[in-house]
């Protein structure tokens, strides 16, 4: 029975580089070393991590004007680090509100500056994406931040905000290389790796050079963009094997014909789950509207939340995963992020049709 895994996180990882990293897990390139136990500073990791920095600037079309940073402590680190090196004295910044995930960066935020929250779609539980025109912008404030897509919800932005010369940051942990973005219109993208990069452990940052070096000096060293910047991310000892495995995922997109391919897949992916959702006549719902639904995070419940535990039950029996909503919302979600396979989808789908018939 092939196993489908739909965690939100740490989620998936293409076969292809599972069994790659498996077969040089003991000797890297005849090196008689495993990558896990090299020096940072020989040659050989050197040249991992500068392979994987020229791949993922390759994929993303990253101009040189930015920096790629390879760091620790998670996303959630960056919700910190970010008003910390972006604020260049000023007061405040502009956030988006569209869920759990731009609340927590918010609510960390606020402990450093003012926060103006310019949208908010909490009137309608999160499940809509507001429109630009709606924002409430503060002229002076430092940058704006938003979450493309939130994880939890299942919404998703289809279009990046222009916000002219004000530095867009964005919290692209759970779509980054699932869809072509104009790396330019950004001032800073971050994301955890544990959804379609890599294993936990590596966060990336990529941050135009205008905005790093502008920190208050009683920052702590390893909290500056500028430190990192500075010393190739590797200051410290960086997570080494997580950029390792990045690296091996880099290269796998690029075999797999590049982010416009992925995102062409993850189109028919998306397309097939909402259809059987949609054409269920209610049995299944997504509370998301419909413009703006994940690519990435499938939300939906059954009509009798009673059913739920069968229907966990019965998938798991056909090999279907970590399908359980999060805890805050409830339901099913289903993730299915680039190395979820078009045949995972389908199987779900296949599973939820049975499921229905037998149920309705």
């Amino acid at each position: 029975m092939t196993i489908y895994n739909f965690s939100a996180g740490p989620a998936v990882l293409p076969k292809a580089v599972l069994q790659q990293a498996q077969a040089e897990m003991l000797d890297w390139h005849g090196s008689g070393m495993s990558v896990m136990e090299m020096s940072h500073r020989g040659k050989e990791y050197m040249g991992i991590q500068a392979q994987a920095e020229a791949d993922l600037r390759e994929l993303m079309s990253i101009p040189s004007s930015y920096k790629v940073l390879f760091l620790q402590g998670g996303a959630t680190q960056q919700f910190a680090m970010i008003p910390l090196n972006l604020l260049r004295g000023k007061l405040s910044a502009d956030y988006v509100n569209t869920g759990e995930w731009s609340k927590k960066a918010i609510g960390e935020a606020k402990k450093f500056c003012n926060v103006n929250v310019a949208a908010n779609n909490a009137d309608r539980n999160c499940t809509y994406v507001p429109a630009f025109d709606s924002w409430k912008l503060d002229k002076d404030a430092a940058y704006v931040h938003y979450t493309p897509n939130e994880t939890i919800g299942g919404v998703e932005f289809g279009w990046v905000p222009d916000t002219g010369d004000m530095p867009l940051v964005a919290d692209m942990s759970s779509n980054i290389l699932s869809r072509s973005v104009d790396v330019r219109k950004f001032g800073l993208i971050y994301a955890g790796a544990q959804k379609n990069i890599g294993p936990a452990g590596l966060t990336i940052v990529i941050v135009r050079d205008d905005l790093v070096g502008h920190s208050d000096p009683r920052l702590p060293t390893m909290l500056d963009y500028k430190t990192h910047a500075e010393n190739d991310s590797m200051y410290n000892t960086p997570p080494t094997y997580g950029i390792y495995m990045a690296g091996l995922i880099f290269q796998w997109l690029k075999k797999s014909g590049g982010i416009g391919a992925m995102e062409r897949t993850n189109i028919t992916k998306a397309n097939l789950l909402y259809g059987a959702i949609d054409s269920s006549n209610g049995f299944y719902v997504c509370p998301v509207n419909r413009a703006d639904r994940s690519r990435m995070n499938v939300p939906f419940t059954l009509k009798d939340a009673a059913l739920d535990g069968d229907f966990l039950k019965q998938a798991e029996a056909r090999g279907l995963l970590q399908l359980k909503g999060h805890r805050s919302v409830g339901g099913m979600r289903a993730s299915i992020y680039n190395a979820m396979p078009l045949a995972g989808v389908q199987t779900l789908v296949n599973f939820m049709s049975e499921f229905s018939r037998s149920k309705g």
